[in-house]
């Protein structure tokens, strides 16, 4: 796991979660869904639109990965 320290030229951006009901057509609710978003209100026109990471990966990806890795023999991290 790589992790980084903040140095004074980052601006580190912040997020929050959003929660929300789904329901069928007579009200149940039948999920529960969960979403993490960005602050994008903190972004400073110009200075830091382009450099901006997010590290998130759908599990899609995730399963793609972990398959072709399987079949190359490659070692994970």
């Amino acid at each position: 796991m790589v992790t980084y320290s903040k140095t004074p030229e980052m601006n580190i951006i912040g997020t929050k979660w959003i929660y929300r009901n789904k329901m069928d057509e007579h009200g149940v609710i039948t999920r529960n869904k969960a979403k993490l978003v960005v602050k994008g209100y903190t972004q400073e026109e110009g200075i830091n639109y382009d450099e901006t990471y997010a590290s998130v990966a759908r599990l899609e990806v995730v399963t793609l990965l972990l398959a072709f890795s399987c079949i190359k023999g490659f070692k994970l991290f």
